[in-house]
């Protein structure tokens, strides 16, 4: 046996910031080195991602995880003992191959990321270097623009607004360090107004402010009025984004906003997205439309494209055929890369490759169900994404990604890079 080859595997049940059981997955070397990973969960779910594997019934609320366990334990530890951990490709041709299901639902694609992650930060121990520079092989490191949640909706907040979530992009700044300064003053700004105004519901699951506005526009007011209110120019400093999530209240041939009590068309729900787009300073939306509609996502990027980051998330699920079809038809212009989408690494990486070689933006993304496991931080710095989305500026698993990052940008010193404006097209 190798120095960098599989000794041992342990998988347990862990919790995560939704209070559900979750998979972390831990991996021990011949040369006495480990990694470890957990899976996230999502509540906004594209109809193509990878899925968990959870058991059902009562216990839990139908979220646990032994039967995922059991795969683990009964065929994925057995087969991945004496493999070498640097050769990611291979193990997760292992995994794929064990599973046999396109969309991974036999052994649950929460044990095969939990696994497949952990086997990276194990080999990158096992070469004593850190995970991002193991991941990155020759890629020069890349300092990312955070994109930060600032009021949660959707289905991160019991649908209490339309659209998902209303974000900050601070490409402005000089470092990410700087970038984050701007951000906590901005949720402060947001605090103060939501509470003057007596809006303030609680906490959404990213940790963002939960307000009830009385309609999307107020929300966009408000977020413009939070920027700017801080002290910061939303034009060259820090720009609005918005996760639209649009196949989450697409139902019956329109898409319906609960928060307001209408039903729009097609036709009109575009001209309302349009209307967001020419009015405030947008300068990232994500899935504007239902994930299927492909025709109203191509005309949007052709008009819109130009002067805003559209972002496939439902539309692409971290799929490199999506991926490559999307940039055939001009459907969007970044991809949000979630590696338990995937479900592996190396799928991840194909998705991200595909992206990057069509000239579309990338983001790393968190889910909405996370833990303290700092994974993607790396992954957006050793692959070089330029964009980094974890959720709001508060609750330890978000605040873990962000500190984890201003580690990685610390230990850069002279070589650290911020990638500002330029990963949105600014100077």
């Amino acid at each position: 046996m190798s120095d960098l080859d599989i000794s041992s595997v342990a998988a347990r049940q862990v919790w995560d910031s939704r209070g559900r059981p979750t998979i972390e997955v831990e991996i021990h070397l011949a040369i006495g080195a480990s990694g470890r990973a957990i899976a996230p969960a999502g509540a906004s779910t594209g109809s193509g991602e990878a899925l968990d594997l959870r058991d059902g019934g009562a216990t839990f609320g139908g979220y646990g995880v032994t039967k995922a366990l059991a795969g683990l334990r009964d065929e994925i530890i057995p087969a991945l003992v004496g493999q070498p951990a640097d050769q990611q490709a291979h193990l997760d041709s292992i995994l794929a191959d064990l599973d046999g299901t396109p969309q991974f639902t036999r052994l649950g694609g929460n044990a095969l990321i939990a696994t497949s992650l952990a086997a990276a930060h194990a080999a990158a121990a096992g070469r004593n270097m850190p995970l991002w520079q193991s991941l990155g092989g020759t890629t020069e490191p890349l300092i990312p623009v955070p994109e930060i949640q600032i009021f949660g909706g959707g289905a991160h907040a019991a649908g209490a607004m339309d659209l998902q979530d209303f974000m900050v992009v601070p490409f402005g700044a000089s470092s990410f360090r700087e970038a984050l300064e701007w951000v906590a003053e901005i949720y402060l700004a947001a605090g103060k107004l939501v509470s003057q105004r007596g809006l303030s519901v609680g906490v959404a699951d990213e940790g963002g402010f939960w307000p009830v506005f009385e309609s999307n526009e107020k929300a966009l007011d408000s977020l413009l009025a939070s920027i700017e209110s801080a002290g910061f120019d939303p034009a060259t400093q820090v720009g609005m984004s918005i996760d639209v999530a649009a196949s989450q209240f697409y139902r019956d041939g329109a898409y319906q906003l609960k928060a307001e009590g209408r039903a729009l068309s097609p036709q009109d729900w575009y001209a309302q997205v349009s209307g967001w787009v020419r009015s405030y300073p947008i300068a990232m939306i994500e899935d504007p439309f239902t994930e299927h509609d492909h025709a109203s996502h191509r005309a949007f990027t052709s008009e819109f494209g130009s002067r805003v980051q559209i972002v496939g998330d439902d539309l692409l699920v971290t799929n490199r055929q999506n991926v490559e079809a999307a940039a055939a038809g001009h459907t969007c212009t970044a991809l949000l890369c979630k590696p338990n989408q995937a479900g592996t690494l190396t799928r991840t990486r194909e998705a991200f490759d595909a992206a990057k070689a069509a000239g579309m933006g990338t983001i790393v993304s968190a889910r909405s169900g996370e833990s303290e496991d700092t994974t993607i931080a790396h992954l957006a710095v050793g692959w070089a994404s330029g964009q980094f989305k974890v959720g709001s500026f508060t609750r330890s698993e978000r605040m873990a990604k962000w500190n984890e990052m201003l580690r990685i940008e610390e230990s850069l010193g002279t070589r650290a890079r911020y990638a500002g404006g330029s990963v949105l097209g600014r100077t």
